[in-house]
């Protein structure tokens, strides 16, 4: 009972401190583009969770925390065929929901979130129920997004090693469509880019994480110990490196299928922490620690990344800055009875979602802090400034 307590507590924490981060954050000129883009599925749910709720950043956010909700839902029940323990899976629940790729995915709005769960929604399907559901998750999952593409590549490799013929013969179907709807690129010549992906995989996962993930999906190829979570995990990570030779990828595609290895990391460290005698546990409690640190300074530099200005020389720098400034410097113009400005093209369409439109009459230009003035507008977080511009009005009569 209280290690179901201690889990429902974890969830709903972590829930609840992703929508006080919706009030911290902008939406950002990639998140514009998606909303205002092409169709999508993911644009879809936005428009009608934005109809629904009210022009916010916190009906923007929202789907994006209900697909992290539930994947973190069907990664708990997925891990109890790897771990038997209770606790073991709350552990790795906890993992899961401070890795810093997962938490990106809970906030931004962008396939990562949707792909992390389809790909738990399909191992769960595919391991609670026949194969028969499996078709109809796969096929659901090849509408909804191109970000399933190597999904249906790691299972022709599935395919291929249980011998399965229709499985593999319908994973190809899935695949070729894929690409014909969404396309895949691979274009670029031989320019190094190993050293770059490996550096934003340690980044996403921590280092220690990413390093002991990988090395749990080659000893267990080497032990046969592979699985459909094997395969969906360790075919676009080798596909990613190959990739990395020639061109610089985008590792979002692929971020996504490495965090699914995670149950097999889970059981794979427990299983040799405890075939061990207690004084030769110590490397592994090493391992376990070092991935806690990196895991909780991560999430508290994320959760108080505004107190980071007060550090950082130059605002510029700041890795969240591309998610800052827009809903304050629209609230800023609003106060100032300004309803649409020029812009640069990034900043542009990020004033459109807080209710500012482009147009020729006023011209915003962003300026060096340190030459800003009363009439600048100027926006500041724990009293320093980060973004200054000044505002022309253009006279037309």
């Amino acid at each position: 009972m209280i290690p179901r307590l201690i889990l429902l507590s974890i969830i709903g924490i972590d829930v609840l401190i992703l929508l006080f981060q919706t009030s911290t954050i902008s939406i950002s000129s990639h998140e514009a583009d998606l909303l205002y883009g092409g169709f999508s599925f993911l644009r879809a749910i936005e428009i009608i969770s934005l109809s629904t709720l009210g022009q916010s950043d916190l009906a923007l956010r929202l789907p994006m925390i209900t697909f992290h909700f539930l994947s973190v839902v069907l990664l708990y029940n997925i891990s109890k065929k790897y771990l038997l323990d209770i606790r073991n899976r709350i552990w790795l629940t906890l993992i899961f929901i401070l890795t810093p790729g997962v938490i990106s995915s809970a906030l931004l709005v962008d396939n990562a979130g949707l792909v992390i769960f389809g790909l738990l929604l399909f191992v769960y399907i595919y391991d609670k129920f026949s194969i028969k559901y499996s078709y109809y998750t796969l096929l659901l999952l090849s509408i909804l997004d191109g970000g399933f593409v190597y999904l249906f590549l790691s299972l022709m490799f599935y395919s291929i090693y249980n011998k399965n013929r229709d499985f593999l013969f319908f994973n190809l179907l899935l695949f070729l469509l894929s690409i014909a709807i969404y396309g895949v690129d691979i274009s670029g010549s031989p320019k190094g880019h190993l050293l770059d992906t490996i550096g934003l995989y340690s980044a996403i996962f921590t280092p220690v994480i990413f390093i002991y993930i990988f090395y749990v999906l080659y000893r267990r190829l080497l032990s046969k110990e592979i699985d459909v979570m094997w395969f969906v995990s360790a075919i676009p990570l080798i596909l990613s490196i190959l990739l990395s030779f020639r061109q610089n990828i985008d590792i979002e595609e692929f971020a996504p299928y490495l965090i699914i290895a995670l149950p097999l990391a889970a059981q794979s460290f427990y299983a040799s922490y405890r075939v061990r005698l207690k004084m030769f546990r110590g490397n592994y409690k090493m391992i376990f620690t070092l991935s806690a640190i990196f895991l909780l300074v991560n999430f508290f530099v994320v959760l108080f990344n505004r107190e980071l200005y007060l550090v950082i020389d130059n605002p510029k720098k700041h890795f969240a800055k591309k998610m800052h400034i827009a809903k304050e410097l629209s609230q800023e113009l609003k106060k100032r009875n300004i309803k649409c400005i020029k812009a640069d093209s990034n900043m542009a369409i990020r004033l459109r979602f807080y209710g500012i439109d482009s147009c020729n009459q006023n011209i915003l230009k962003e300026e060096k802090i340190s030459e800003s003035n009363t009439k600048s507008v100027t926006i500041s977080y724990k009293y320093r400034p980060i973004y200054s511009a000044t505002v022309t009005n253009i006279n037309n009569e």
